[in-house]
């Protein structure tokens, strides 16, 4: 008996310890990619597109954390980092369109609706980078999302051959922080596996070239 707990706590302490290497593998491999709005520098731009990465939406109005990555896109856009934004989240539910919304969103505040395209099937980090390549052609991107997630969604991009920059979209102090600090502890590790198996997103479809019009990829005339 009192081998098997030594074995147990053993090999409980081993599968903890792994977890620790591999969230400080995606951390310390990305942090040099991570960049504050203020500090990006006039030389750099051509990049693909800013790709805004879903965080839920309240009353067909977005969360206050998608507020502020849509907010942080929009300034962004306006400092001519890219001349195309790609909105990512979820529309698994036809009552349930996250990406129109923050469509609709970055129009009120400016942004021509043909700039903007939609991915209706970034239904989840992994989701959204790997589409992000093999349905809009992006090569060269900047994501915008909390700096929480940013080290996990650049570590996505480096896996797959993604040129990528990230820009924090910190604006406030949000409530439940510390559930998604834990949570995304544990995405770290899962999506780290992804990356060295790459298996193909949940959903492809039709391919939209982001060099393209972005009104192709409005509700009523794509279905992935």
């Amino acid at each position: 008996m009192k081998k098997i707990i030594t074995f147990i706590l053993k090999s409980t302490f081993i599968i903890f310890l792994i977890t620790v290497i591999i969230n400080i593998i995606v951390i310390a491999t990305t942090k040099k990619q991570i960049i504050n709005i203020k500090n990006i520098k006039e030389e750099t731009t051509n990049f693909d597109c800013i790709i805004i990465l879903g965080a839920g939406i309240r009353n067909n109005r977005p969360s206050p954390m998608l507020e502020d990555r849509l907010i942080t896109g929009k300034e962004l856009y306006n400092m001519g980092i890219s001349k195309k934004i790609l909105v990512s989240g979820d529309h698994s539910k036809i009552d349930y369109d996250e990406v129109k919304v923050m469509k609709n969103y970055l129009i009120e505040n400016g942004i021509p609706s043909d700039k903007i395209f939609m991915d209706h099937a970034g239904l989840s980090t992994y989701d959204s980078i790997y589409r992000a390549k093999k349905i809009f052609n992006a090569k060269k991107i900047v994501i915008v999302t909390q700096d929480y997630h940013l080290y996990r969604a650049l570590y996505i991009a480096n896996k797959l051959n993604i040129e990528a920059l990230g820009i924090p979209a910190n604006k406030r102090t949000y409530q439940n922080q510390a559930k998604r600090d834990i949570r995304e502890y544990v995405a770290r590790i899962k999506d780290a596996i992804k990356c060295i198996t790459k298996p193909q997103s949940t959903y492809l479809g039709e391919i939209h070239p982001i060099e393209g019009n972005g009104d192709t990829t409005n509700d009523n005339k794509v279905v992935y």
